[in-house]
């Protein structure tokens, strides 16, 4: 694809990845301690549900039920 968006995409991702050397690890570690600066100064953070309780063979979403009605 030839869209600007997705090349503006790509280009953030990319300087995502340069900035922490291609290393999951320090990204995952930056974003702990984001998480933990934020809750320090009183910043209450929401997760997402848990989905434990779904069958891993059922989509999690209707449009994707709808999607893959065989799963």
């Amino acid at each position: 694809m030839s869209d600007e968006i997705i090349k503006e995409l790509r280009d953030i991702k990319d300087s995502i990845g340069a900035k922490f050397n291609y290393d999951i690890r320090l990204l995952f570690e930056e974003i702990k301690r984001g998480e933990t600066e934020l809750k320090s100064r009183g910043i209450n953070l929401v997760y997402p549900k848990s989905t434990s309780h779904i069958s891993p063979l059922t989509p999690p979403t209707a449009l994707q039920r709808k999607r893959f009605p065989s799963r």
